[in-house]
């Protein structure tokens, strides 16, 4: 039987006249129609959130944990489905798929048990004052096609636990999963708390500029993410906005190679590379570069080969969209036009007979002003750079639009941590690949982002912050 779906605004299941498709990225087949939400859906959705917010907003933390806890039992008791539909929409291996959805599953149960609680902020024999958290309305969540569930998720759990409502925009290549989520979760928060609306960029124009909407959580590219925060001006909105990172990897002359190599694999071909933190500029001291180079190849062509069995035992896939194939394509033909040494991978003309797939590329040292090195790839290619000096690799590492994350291999961890403390980015992972902790907050710094989510941090750009102060 062919799933339905439907935009979910006050709990009530929502179809439309107006409809689109996506492109399955493994087959190029044409999947299920999707309801495109219109403006009176949106309308409806913010006022059923404003009324919600009466009460919702008053509920206590511990109720709301406890809510996500049953959130949680909603995504692990339809996992199989969910992840059979992230496989179709995104292209993803099962393992992927499955990573997807139980990362959901474990950051609702990560706030069940963690939450803004009051704290006394100054006390003397004079007065105390009370820091206390309050929630700031209806939130909406503009969400990415990488990890539609994961990236969806961490926004919707942070604005409930909070005391916010949420309105979910998913991205429109990837809209299945999370409105299936949404549909699955009816009646386990009130009307209007937990809505989604399927559309394209008018819904999140509409949603920066709608005086209803306190706040905008935003996933995705710095262009758009600079038109979203300046669209947000006018009414004054809390904005939080995570975006690209092209996110530098130091391996030191002492690193590990056994542990490194495989390490900075993953760390790039993880997904394709469509990852925001993955690694995505390579920089290897001189000294143990043709031997690093020589492992990164053999790893590279041993585990991350194409699998075009969806079941198969793979984390590479194909792009995850046309369009996003075209630009990735593009880098990797303006590195074969100017001659840079490509040493695995590289080809581009129909690597299989359907679906967006690139093979995992390699190129040795292109120059430091290319495409691929100054443009966040996004997809399976990999710059492999040379350095000597340390204060020149940092210097080079410290791209203007690089700030969200990085990593730094060395036995000395003396030395991974000075290197790292230098690098401009919002987290930096020390002898691993970069791989966010639900209690950690997360941030890019510089082009990659403004404000941040993740962890007990990330809950307070979900509130305003105000002080109770009593006397003595």
């Amino acid at each position: 039987m062919q799933p339905q779906f439907f935009n979910v605004v006050n709990d009530e299941l929502r179809s439309s006249s107006n409809i689109h498709r996506v492109t399955d990225p493994r087959t190029e087949e044409e999947l299920w129609p999707c309801p495109i939400a219109t403006t009176q859906d949106f309308e409806d959705a913010v006022a059923a959130a404003q009324e919600a917010f009466k009460t919702w907003s008053l509920t206590t933390v511990e109720e709301r944990q406890a809510l996500l806890v049953k959130l949680a039992d909603v995504i692990r008791d339809n996992a199989e489905e969910l992840a059979s539909i992230l496989m179709r929409e995104t292209g993803k291996s099962k393992i992927l798929a499955d990573i997807d959805v139980q990362a959901g599953i474990a950051q609702a149960l990560y706030y069940s048990q963690n939450a803004l609680t009051d704290e006394v902020q100054h006390e003397d024999e004079h007065q105390k004052v009370v820091a206390t958290h309050i929630p700031l309305g209806t939130v909406a969540a503009i969400c990415p096609w990488n990890f539609p569930l994961i990236l969806s998720n961490i926004k919707v759990v942070s604005a409930l636990v909070t005391g916010n409502c949420v309105i979910v925009k998913p991205s429109p290549f990837t809209p299945y999963a999370v409105m299936k989520w949404a549909e699955l979760s009816r009646g386990v928060l009130p009307p209007g708390v937990f809505q989604v609306l399927n559309a394209g960029a008018d819904l999140g124009a509409a949603m920066t500029a709608h005086p209803g909407i306190a706040k905008i959580s935003f996933t995705g590219t710095i262009a758009v993410g600079k038109k979203v925060l300046a669209a947000c001006a006018p009414t004054l909105k809390k904005v939080t906005l995570e975006l690209a990172g092209n996110n530098a990897c130091v391996v030191c002359p002492d690193a590990d190679l056994d542990r490194a190599v495989p390490a900075v694999a993953s760390g790039g071909f993880f997904n394709a590379g469509q990852v925001c933190v993955a690694s995505k500029r390579i920089y290897v001291h001189e000294s143990i570069y043709d031997e690093f180079l020589e492992r990164l190849v053999r790893e590279v062509e041993t585990n991350f080969a194409i699998q075009e069995d969806g079941q198969a035992p793979s984390v590479f896939g194909p792009l995850d969209n046309k369009a996003q194939y075209e630009v990735v394509k593009g880098i990797i033909e303006d590195c074969k036009s100017r001659g840079y040494n490509v040493v695995t991978g590289g080809q581009t003309d129909k690597v299989r007979p359907k679906g967006f797939w690139l093979p995992p590329t390699i190129v040795s040292r292109p120059s430091e002003d290319s495409r691929l090195v100054q443009e966040e790839q996004f997809g399976p290619v990999l710059p492999i750079l040379s350095w000597s000096d340390e204060d020149d690799v940092i210097r080079r590492a410290n791209l203007a639009n690089a700030g969200l994350g990085a990593s730094v291999y060395s036995s000395d961890l003396a030395r991974a941590e000075r290197i790292a403390r230098r690098l401009e980015t919002g987290s930096v992972w020390i002898n691993q690949f970069e791989r966010p902790n639900f209690a950690a907050y997360f941030g890019g710094i510089k082009d990659s982002g403004f404000g941040g989510e993740m962890g007990k941090q990330g809950l307070l750009s979900y509130c305003y912050t105000k002080c109770l102060h009593y006397p003595k």
